[in-house]
């Protein structure tokens, strides 16, 4: 298949719209059925993503993915009970495998965030991977195979019109590519860069210089999610997994705050008294997260007041108070964090100290690198330059 023709293009008012090749097949298959513009984007922004994850780790990885940018990115680092049960997979009858995991932690780490996501795998989606997709709000999936029962489940989900993609992994692009603004063509050198290896932390200038495996892992994880967000972009991850990521900002400091401030959402669902909730056994899902998100902020007296309780939980939880959260926020550590570019100011990383980071990596470059230098060192933290800027769009 040379051409395939889409619904429309972002907007239901762009006709016509296709996706085709100038030269040989289209590298994927739809099994089930029918991409649009947007989820095309998603798909293959997202299967690079988890073909360089896979690449970079050795690990099998998933991503969800929103309009052009990931709402989670992991690989498949066993679950603690606490992730299972917050990330809502501790029901799941089946063992998850490595590729079932890698998924629940990319969907859970912004459950607000990846409703209605584009799904990619690196390996193969097998049952039990798509029991996890059945369940959630999702517009489709790429991966390199289903095994026969992922696909009939699959096919089965939104009254089987769930879109599903075959991709294949023999397909390697042109070096160069091309797209089109006001009917103006712009050209440019594919982004190519490597970011597989330790090399990429051999600049160090801070008093601290010491990486463990898990951080080199988990700031390669950052960086590759990086290589595929909408700039300016910042990305912490923990424990094999993205767990805030701030995309499409113009200030770097509003995408440390915007990640931070997700990071510190996904730490403070793991909190025993979030966890603890005492939710109707009627609630959707999708109603418990947002219940759980207004919970944990400054408004959740919308979901505790007196005649809207009642809609959401068995009797009236307590306040999750400013004290409590500062404490629960102060346990998480050994984060790391990574930048598509450098960071201007040190109040980026005093931002990030707030969330737990330890580990930087970033392009450095800035006129004010002592300034950033000099933060770190105050806070003990260990930060790479790596010389390389990852801007996307």
């Amino acid at each position: 298949m040379k051409e395939l023709e889409l619904k429309y293009g972002c907007n239901p008012n762009q006709k016509p719209s296709r996706v085709f090749m100038d030269e040989g097949e289209l590298p994927f298959e739809v099994l089930c059925g029918r991409p649009g513009y947007i989820n095309l984007l998603d798909a293959f922004n997202s299967w690079q993503l988890v073909r360089e994850l896979k690449a970079a780790t050795g690990m099998p990885a998933a991503a969800s993915f929103k309009h052009v940018s990931p709402a989670g990115a992991a690989v498949g680092v066993p679950m603690s009970d606490t992730l299972k049960k917050i990330y809502f997979v501790d029901d799941i009858k089946v063992p998850l495998s490595p590729i079932a995991t890698a998924y629940a932690r990319a969907r859970g780490a912004d459950r607000m965030s990846s409703f209605g996501d584009f799904i990619a795998l690196s390996d193969t989606c097998d049952e039990a991977a798509a029991l996890l997709i059945k369940r959630e709000v999702s517009d489709g999936i790429i991966a390199p195979d289903y095994t026969p029962e992922a696909l009939e489940i699959l096919r089965a989900k939104r009254k089987g019109t769930y879109c599903v993609l075959k991709m294949s992994t023999e397909y390697r692009p042109a070096p160069t590519e091309r797209k089109q603004v006001f009917g103006i063509t712009f050209e440019q050198g594919r982004n190519e860069i490597d970011l597989t290896g330790d090399n990429l932390f051999e600049n160090m200038p801070t008093e601290n210089k010491e990486l463990s495996e898990d951080a080199k892992r988990d700031l390669k994880i950052a960086l590759i999610t990086l290589k595929y967000t909408q700039s300016n972009s910042v990305c912490y991850v923990k424990d094999g997994q993205a767990i805030g990521i701030g995309a499409g900002q113009q200030s770097r400091i509003h995408c440390t705050r915007l990640a931070g401030q997700k990071a510190d959402l996904w730490w403070l669902r793991q909190c025993p008294k979030v966890m603890g909730l005492p939710f109707r056994s009627d609630i959707k899902r999708a109603d418990r997260d947002n219940t759980i998100d207004v919970y944990m902020g400054d408004e959740y007296e919308d979901v505790l007041r007196e005649g809207t309780w009642q809609m959401f939980f068995t009797e009236k939880p307590e306040p999750l108070t400013r004290e409590e959260k500062k404490a629960w926020l102060a346990k998480n550590t050994e984060v790391s964090l990574g930048s598509d570019a450098f960071f201007p100011f040190g109040d980026n990383i005093e931002r990030a100290h707030k969330s737990g980071v330890q580990y930087i990596a970033q392009a450095g470059g800035s006129v004010r690198d002592d300034n950033v230098i000099e933060t770190c060192n105050k806070y003990g933290i260990a930060m790479a330059f790596t010389g390389i800027r990852l801007f996307h769009h």
